[in-house]
C-alpha cells in the first residue's frame, strides 16, 4: 500500500469529522452564540451549500494545475475554514467559515480517487480508492463521536481547531508522500456538461437530493431530539453518533454489495425502508431503546442508497464522468442543505423536535417515487453505454462510494 493513500485518508477523516460533527455539538454553539437551534441548523445549511457550489467549480479549475497541488489546496482551504470556525467571534463568522471548509470536500474525494487510483496497478485500483474513503468511514464510527465528546467536555472550539489540526497533517503528508502528477489533458468543460443532457443523469441526482436529505432531516437536530425527547444525557449522544456511524458503515457495505447486482431493487427497498422508518421515528424517539433502533437503521438505509445513485449517475453519465460524480456529490449536500433548513422550520413553527423526522420521510418517499419513473422512463427508451465502457478515470471514480 503506497504510503501516500495513507495521506490521502487523513484529509478525508478530517472532512467527514468536521461535516458531521456539528451535528453533536449544535445545542452547545447555539447556548454560545445566544442563537435557537433552528438558526445554528444553519450551520449545516452553509456547509452543504458550499460543498454544493465548491464540487463543480474547483474540479474545473483543478483541470488546469497538477493534481497534487489542488490536492494540497483544498487542504489548505480545509485547515483555513476550521481555523476560522474555532476562532469565530460572532455565529456569522462561524458561519462563513464553515462555507469556506466546505468548498473543499467534493473536489477532494473527486480528484482524491483519480489520484488514489493512479497511485496503483489497474487491477487494484479499487481497493486504493476504497483506501482513501476508508478515512471517511472511520470519520462517522471514531472522529465524530471523539469531536463530539470533546466539544461537550473542553468546548466546541476545541473540536475545531483539533480538526484544523488534523488537516495540516493531511496536507502535509499530501505535500511530502503523494508523487507529482501532470495536470490532466484533453478535459473540456464543454464535453463533461453534455452529460447532464441525459434525463437519467438528472433523475439520477434529484433521487440523491431527495433520499440523502431524509437521511438529514432526522440527523441534523439529532442531539436536542435525543436530550430533549427521548431522556438521554448529553453525554449519550456521543454513543448515540456512533450508533449512526455503524449504520453508514454496514450500510455502506450493504450497497456496495449489491449495487452491481440489482441496483433499482436496492433503491427500491432502502428508500422505502428509510421512508417508514422516518416516519415511525416521532414515535419510536419517546423509548431509548427504540430510538437507538432507529438511529441504526436510519445511517444503514440511508447510506445503502450512496453506492447505487452514484452509480447510477457514472452509468448514465457515460464518456463524462468526472464533473458529473462531482456534481453529485454536491447533491448529497444539496439534500443535507434542504433537509436542514426544512427540519428547522418545522421545529421553529413550534412542532417539537421529532417533526422534523416526518419532513425526512417526505422526501424520502418522493426519492422513491423518483424511482419508479426513472425505471419506467429506461423501460421505454433504449439502453445507454454504461460506465464500464467509459474511459479510465471513469472506472476510477466508480468504485467508492461515500459523499
Amino acid at each position: 500500500m503506497p504510503l501516500a493513500l495513507i495521506a490521502l485518508a487523513v484529509g478525508a477523516f478530517g472532512i467527514g469529522t468536521t461535516e458531521f460533527v456539528i451535528m453533536g455539538l449544535l445545542p452547545e454553539i447555539a447556548a454560545d452564540y445566544g442563537v435557537t437551534i433552528p438558526t445554528a441548523g444553519l450551520l449545516v445549511t452553509g456547509y452543504a451549500l458550499g460543498v454544493v457550489i465548491g464540487a463543480p467549480v474547483l474540479t474545473v479549475l483543478g483541470n488546469k494545475v497538477s493534481r497534487k497541488r489542488m490536492l494540497m489546496v483544498l487542504m489548505g482551504l480545509f485547515v483555513l475554514g476550521n481555523v476560522v470556525s474555532a476562532l469565530a467571534p460572532s455565529f456569522g463568522v462561524m458561519l462563513a467559515g464553515r462555507v469556506v471548509a466546505s468548498l473543499a470536500h467534493g473536489s477532494f474525494f473527486g480528484i482524491g480517487s483519480v489520484v488514489a487510483a493512479g497511485l496503483v496497478a489497474p487491477d487494484k485500483k479499487a481497493g486504493a480508492i476504497a483506501t482513501m474513503f476508508t478515512g471517511l468511514t472511520i470519520a462517522n464510527i471514531v472522529g465524530v463521536p471523539l469531536g463530539t465528546f470533546i466539544g461537550q467536555a473542553v468546548g466546541w472550539r476545541t473540536t475545531f481547531a483539533v480538526v484544523a489540526a488534523l488537516g495540516v497533517v493531511g496536507l502535509l503528508g499530501i505535500a511530502r508522500l503523494v508523487p507529482a502528477m501532470p495536470r490532466p489533458e484533453g478535459a473540456r468543460l464543454r464535453g463533461e456538461l453534455t452529460a447532464f443532457r441525459n434525463p437519467q443523469v438528472l433523475l439520477a441526482m434529484a433521487m440523491t437530493v431527495l433520499g440523502f436529505g431524509g437521511v438529514f432531516a432526522a440527523i441534523t437536530y439529532i442531539a436536542p431530539m435525543m436530550t430533549e425527547v427521548t431522556g438521554y444525557s448529553e453525554g449519550a449522544v456521543t454513543w448515540l453518533l456512533v450508533l449512526f456511524g455503524v449504520g453508514m458503515f454496514l450500510g455502506n457495505l450493504l450497497g456496495g454489495r449489491y449495487a452491481d447486482r440489482a441496483l433499482m431493487p436496492l433503491l427500491y427497498a432502502t428508500l422505502g425502508g428509510l421512508a417508514v422508518v422516518l416516519a415511525l421515528f416521532p414515535v419510536l424517539a419517546h423509548d431509548k431503546i427504540l430510538a437507538a433502533v432507529a438511529i441504526l437503521l436510519v445511517g444503514a438505509l440511508g447510506f445503502a442508497t450512496v453506492p447505487p445513485l452514484q452509480k447510477r449517475v457514472l452509468d448514465q453519465a457515460h464518456g463524462a464522468p468526472t464533473l458529473a460524480s462531482a456534481v453529485n456529490i454536491g447533491a448529497f449536500n444539496l439534500g443535507n442543505a434542504l433537509a436542514a433548513w426544512l427540519g428547522g422550520l418545522v421545529i421553529a413553527a413550534g412542532f417539537g423536535y421529532t417533526s422534523p423526522n416526518w419532513v425526512g420521510a417526505a422526501l424520502a418517499a418522493a426519492a422513491l417515487g423518483l424511482a419508479f419513473w426513472s425505471a419506467a422512463l429506461e423501460r421505454r427508451t433504449p439502453a445507454a453505454p454504461t460506465a464500464d465502457t467509459a474511459d479510465g478515470d471513469a472506472a476510477a471514480v466508480r468504485t467508492p462510494v461515500l459523499h
